[in-house]
């Protein structure tokens, strides 16, 4: 044991001050109430040493510091009757100090070193707390002494732990500084004031309560007499492992780099090196199947080895699915002495320059869910020591990965609800509450019903986006490959007339010239199309397999022929596949372009947003109070979704004129919206999985939508839809006035141009009096 007077408050100059003396009354008591109770030979040791304070006279007397070694036997029975008896004196952080003061005055070497090391470098471990923590700290630890002593007020208090940055190693620290106020009495010098237990709360609990409580209860009030008991417990390992739980707890989804970062982090601290790496490699199933989870969790060694840039999926599937089959832990001190023969997969981690090396798999309820690797760059080594310290995080880290796994999981059934479903996260809770009403129905066996899922008064958004002229483009590309493909089977059946004759044959050619003179015509009509498709590739195909197959001689004509056609992306489907192509990289940019706004529309207000595919895209949008009963909706929101209409049909425009040098056949887009300013009603149709509008003046609505899109000026045959035009379509005059500021706030600002046309538009059945307001986008 070490005797020296430690005065830790040099250091803290402000830290508060109390009336404190050391006194070994209190540990007196404590030894005679021991020996009462005990009833193991432990009563002898508290019989022995109270023998010991009882023989020096010195029961209540107060103690100068300075004095203190006059009485070192009896520290010495302190520490044997409260130490532990199965740690050694090197093996513990031990020491006694003045009541509430940070003055060390005995204890074990190990003690002293801590406090000696970090009195002569305060660099070497960088603490965390700043002096008005520390000065808090002790303030709050004090008080909550004598409230529980004098008030029987028992203020919880957290377990904390001290951290700090060690030099040597660049790696966190914990620490956990007990103080044991067992042996301490205190005494109020004056009458106390009478506190209720909710003003005490308070006081211990508000930000500025320890403030108000030094004013009505000043620390002058009290003395102190006793011996504190001071601990030092180093709990680096522990806490690392709860910095990995609060990690599982914590994080956010789409956030795994930063938190995998800080488990890695926690990884290196439980094994005090900061030069060994870690990854995290977890195993996603999609139709229990492996697939890649995409995330580099650590160093990346392993993603780098197993990931998408080095292996197909298919390869990946294979080898995880084998390892899944035996998953056995690997550990190897120098990868470079192992043998090639028996450890082939190492070859591509001594590329990387890897020497040692563990690969421990990770377990949650006996299924597993990844990999724990572990492992040095050439010139570093660690031992198999290393690999067990890390037993205490492997449950934590198992269920960090089945975190991630379930939110992989939760992407996968979002997409599919989102992209495939009418279920949209603004109209999610009307569904939630249905299904749970469902469901309670069902427990409690009640009769089954589906709720009603609608939402009423909401304003409907409509616009569409056209390919121009797609089934003339469509008709063009189709009689072009039609007609090659006509010519080759022509060519194939003279060359073939010259070896081979019947009266089938003869049939085919009168039939080939047929279809020759229908494909000169201006147009093809979908009825000659299929029927002309099915003549070359059902009935006259498989007569010229026939002939094959019974005259030998033929074949290489026949061959080279059904070769030339049986090719998916060969001559006879250029020009359709350019167009197909063409046209699905326009949609393609222009479905990216509203998956990106829908986002973004949703945080001014939420709403349901559907798409629709024709030879474009078409959308709707409903926005409404009902739609989120829980947000304030107002005329600002329907504001907002007039100029996103009118600004994102520009954008849109834009784009696919910026796409034109890509589209091997040149296309034209054109747009419209129809403007219907009257809220309507909206309901789910469960036969059909979908929503559709309520009420036959709402139904109405519906209709128009769908007859406008080739709808003419009146008394004209030009298409009100024109390309680089926007064509804002309405019934009363009333309705465009709400967007008119919005067009004239676009003019002048260079997306539109300033001229404007008004039309009027034809009658369609059932439809009189529509209007259009016609812009033309820069």
């Amino acid at each position: 044991m070490k005797k020296r007077i430690f005065n830790h408050a040099r250091n803290y100059p402000d830290l508060p001050q109390v009336d404190s003396a050391i006194s070994f009354g209190p540990f007196i008591k404590y030894l005679q109430r021991k020996i009462k109770e005990e009833r193991t030979v432990k009563s002898t040791l508290y019989s022995n040493a109270l023998k010991e304070f009882k023989k020096q006279g010195i029961d209540n007397q107060v103690i100068a510091i300075d004095d203190i070694y006059q009485h070192e036997l009896l520290l010495e029975h302190m520490y044997a009757c409260l130490s532990p008896a199965l740690l050694t004196e090197d093996h513990q952080a031990w020491g006694l100090c003045a009541p509430m003061q940070p003055i060390t005055f005995y204890g074990t070497e190990l003690m002293y070193e801590l406090l000696e090391h970090e009195e002569k470098d305060q660099n070497s471990f960088v603490g965390s707390k700043t002096l008005e923590q520390h000065e808090h700290d002790r303030l709050h630890f004090i008080y909550s002494f004598i409230l529980n002593e004098l008030y029987a007020f028992h203020a919880p208090l957290k377990e904390k732990y001290h951290s700090g940055i060690n030099a040597d190693t660049g790696l966190p620290g914990y620490f956990h500084i007990g103080i044991n106020a067992s042996f301490i009495e205190v005494r109020a010098k004056q009458a106390l004031p009478k506190l209720s237990y909710r003003e005490l709360q308070q006081y211990l609990s508000e930000e500025s309560g320890l403030d108000k409580l030094q004013q009505v209860l000043p620390l002058t009030l009290f003395e102190l007499r006793g011996i504190s008991v001071l601990t030092i417990t180093d709990v680096t390992a522990k806490q690392a492992v709860e910095n990995i739980k609060s990690v599982r707890l914590s994080r956010v989804p789409g956030g795994e780099g930063v938190a995998y970062g800080e488990v890695i982090q926690s990884l290196k601290v439980m094994v005090q090196n900061a030069n060994i790496q870690f990854d995290l490699f977890p195993f996603v199933r999609v139709n229990n199947k492996m697939v890649y989870g995409y995330v580099k969790g650590g160093s990346g060694l392993l993603f780098s080895v197993w990931g998408e840039e080095t292996l197909s999926p298919e390869a990946f599937r294979q080898i995880a699915e084998g390892y899944a089959a035996n998953p056995n832990s690997f550990y190897s001190p120098d990868i470079w002495a192992e043998s090639k023969e028996m450890f082939p997969w190492l070859d591509r981690f001594r590329e990387l320059n890897v020497k040692s090396m563990a690969l421990i798999p990770v377990f949650h309820n006996q299924i597993l869910v990844g990999v724990l690797g572990m492992h040095t760059w050439v010139g570093e080594t660690f031992d198999e020591k290393k690999i067990t310290l890390l037993e205490p995080v492997l449950a934590p880290i198992a269920q960090l990965l089945q975190v991630y796994i379930d939110e992989f999981n939760l992407e996968i059934e979002n997409i599919i609800k989102e992209k495939y479903t009418s279920i949209q996260p603004a109209v999610q809770w009307k569904f939630n509450e249905a299904a749970w009403h469902h469901l309670y129905n069902k427990k409690r066996n009640l009769p089954q019903r589906y709720d009603d899922i609608s939402f009423a008064d909401v304003y409907p958004f409509y616009g569409a986006i056209d390919i121009r002229n797609s089934t003339t483009e469509r008709n063009v590309a189709s009689k072009a490959d039609l007609s090659l493909h006509l010519s080759l089977f022509r060519e194939t059946l003279e060359e073939l007339s010259k070896t081979y004759s019947d009266a089938l044959l003869v049939e085919i050619i009168f039939n080939c010239n047929k279809w020759s003179d229908i494909l000169q015509g201006d147009e093809l009509n979908t009825t000659d199309e299929n029927s002309l498709n099915i003549f070359l590739k059902e009935e006259t195909s498989d007569y010229l397999k026939l002939i094959s197959q019974s005259h030998p001689n033929t074949q290489k004509v026949i061959g080279k022929y059904l070769d030339r056609i049986s090719m998916p992306h060969g001559e006879v489907h250029k020009h359709r596949q350019a167009l197909e192509t063409s046209m699905q990289l326009i949609n393609t940019a222009i479905n990216n372009y509203f998956e990106s706004e829908r986002e973004k529309l949703q945080d001014s207000y939420p709403c349901y947003f559907e798409k629709f595919r024709t030879d474009g895209v078409e959308y709707d949008i409903y926005i409404g109070q009902s739609i989120a009963p829980d947000r304030i909706f107002n005329h600002f929101h329907l504001k907002n979704l007039r100029l996103w209409q009118l600004s994102s049909m520009a954008e849109i425009a834009k784009m696919v004129q910026q796409l034109q040098p890509d589209l091997a056949v040149k296309l034209a887009i054109t747009q419209l919206i129809f403007i219907h300013n009257h809220p309507i009603d909206i309901s789910f149709r469960i036969d059909e999985r979908k929503f559709d509008v309520e009420g036959a003046y709402n139904i109405r609505y519906q209709m128009i939508k769908k007859r406008i899109d080739k709808i003419l000026i009146r008394n004209s045959q030009e298409r009100l839809t024109q390309p680089d035009k926007l064509a804002l379509i309405y019934f009363n005059k009333r309705d465009i006035e709400d967007y008119l500021p919005f067009v004239k706030y676009l003019q002048e600002t260079g997306v539109l141009k300033s001229e404007t046309e008004d039309l009027d538009l034809e009658d369609l059945q059932g439809l009189s009096g529509l209007k259009a307001l016609r812009l033309t986008i820069f």
